[in-house]
């Protein structure tokens, strides 16, 4: 039976009407296929269909979990799912095909979402683009022109289109918040640790990376993350608890909330007018519905922040590639890793085991400026990127040199990682449109572990300024 409304539902909802018994996961699925089938060649969102075996869980006993019969996509970057390949964007590792699910998949499946496949990412998710040699381009719904941000590109592109009201996303310097700023969507950065991926993947060791979804919904993020946010037993580093399900949090009052905004950057470079105009409109909306509201920015030494993350970051990547190295049996080929990749992992093995300890020392220090400010005021605001969403190609790391590469994503992506670096939850909100009609997101920052708050703040702006019924050209 084609269900012509699917695409109308929040993943919440779809689970209603299963429950209901007005539709069947397995027509949930077959809604799904047929979207991916319909899109998927301008998008290029999809990048492993596994349709056969889809409608095999469907049809089977699923748990009864908030998301029972939903379709749900996984990132294809460092989230092992039993049988499937996992690329990571790349050639060297194009041939990986895992045995079993690691841990956070097995905790998506308890929710009762029946996995379709997995979405497009970049080389190593490095770029705040989805653009690689090995998988090509991901396009925005929005206008297939212009990016779909990065690394998380292919999950937000299939939501942001309606192929999924949700999808698995990773944020290691922005991840979640950006695809979900180019794509319209909700796009929470949880605390470090909130979402353990068991058993604990190698490449969160320096704690910058989380795991969480894309959604189209405050309640379907909160939802997710009630059912996957909880620590693994005998976990080191669990975040510290929630006091209520997150999914009550959005129904709660968030209160009056001394919030700070800004447009500071670390280069101290103006961001776009069109995106200064959304901030300063956010604001007054804010201010409207009762808020305290500062402009103040963090006033931090992101100099020494960002000196102190490179020897870290870098030492890291090149110790995550060693594992991949002896996964794999051999080293990578010249043409098996783009430019980007090859200047990182050399540059990363030239770290001294000193400078990267210096680094995390440092960072360690530098965190507490960055976390002591949020004693003064609630939530910070800025934008998520500096830029609309830029064309295709304009960051594309196969075609551009690694240093312009990097000059132009830090002209586009300057707000989002310092909250990498401090563990504090940052969330994207779907809250202004650019005069071609792209989307752009403003992000909402919380103390470490206050995902309540964000959750509450977003809720009352998802009545105020709703963007639920606003559609991509690309859609449904």
């Amino acid at each position: 039976m084609a269900f012509e409304e699917y695409a109308e539902y929040d993943g919440l909802g779809l689970a209603a009407l299963v429950e209901a018994g007005e539709v069947s996961p397995a027509e949930l699925v077959e809604a799904a296929i047929e979207r991916i089938e319909r899109h998927n060649g301008v998008l290029n969102a999809v990048v492993h269909k596994a349709y056969d075996e889809a409608r095999r869980v469907a049809k089977g006993d699923l748990p009864g979990g908030a998301f029972r019969g939903v379709p749900f996509l996984i990132k294809d970057l460092g989230m092992p799912v039993a049988g499937w390949p996992r690329t990571s964007g790349s050639r060297f590792a194009a041939n990986i095909v895992d045995a079993e699910d690691c841990g956070l998949v097995a905790r998506y499946r308890q929710s009762g979402v029946v996995l379709l496949g997995k979405t497009n990412t970049p080389e190593y998710g490095i770029t705040g683009t989805t653009e690689s040699a090995l998988l090509g381009p991901c396009r925005n719904p929005w206008n297939p022109d212009h990016i779909a941000g990065g690394s998380s590109g292919g999950a937000a592109s299939s939501v942001a289109a309606g192929i999924a009201p949700l999808a698995h996303a990773s944020d290691g310097l922005g991840s979640i918040r950006i695809p979900a700023a180019c794509c319209g969507l909700v796009g929470l950065k949880v605390t470090r640790d909130r979402n353990p991926n068991l058993p604990d993947a190698y490449d969160y060791a320096q704690g910058f990376v989380v795991d969480h979804v894309v959604s189209r919904t405050v309640r379907d993020s909160a939802a997710m993350l009630d059912a996957t946010g909880y620590p693994e037993p005998a976990s080191p580093y669990p975040a510290p608890p929630k006091e209520r399900p997150y999914l009550e949090e959005v129904a709660r009052e968030p209160g009056r909330l001394r919030i700070a905004w800004s447009s500071e950057t670390p280069s101290g470079r103006p961001i776009d007018p069109e995106v200064r105009a959304a901030l300063e409109a956010t604001a007054r909306l804010l201010e409207g519905l009762g808020h305290d509201l500062v402009e103040q920015g963090l006033g931090i030494d992101y100099r020494a922040l960002y000196a102190a993350r490179a020897p870290l970051s870098g030492a890291n990547f090149a110790a995550g590639m060693k594992r991949l190295i002896q996964e794999v049996g051999r080293e990578p080929e010249p043409d098996e890793l783009e430019p980007l990749t090859w200047v990182s992992l050399k540059g990363g093995r030239k770290v001294t085991g000193e400078d990267a300890l210096w680094g995390l020392q440092e960072l360690r220090r530098l965190n507490r400026n960055t976390l002591a400010l949020f004693e003064t005021f609630d939530v910070y605001l800025t934008p998520v990127m500096g830029t609309p969403p830029p064309p295709i190609g304009y960051i594309d790391p196969v075609a551009v040199e690694p240093r312009e590469l990097m000059r132009r994503q830090g002209q586009a992506f300057p707000f989002t990682p310092p909250f990498n670096f401090s563990g504090q939850p940052s969330l994207s909100l779907p809250l202004a449109r650019s005069a071609t009609g792209l989307p752009i997101g403003m992000m909402f920052t919380g103390r470490y572990a206050d995902e309540a708050t964000l959750f509450r703040l977003a809720a009352q702006l998802e009545v105020a300024a709703p963007w639920k019924d606003l559609r991509p050209a690309i859609w449904n």
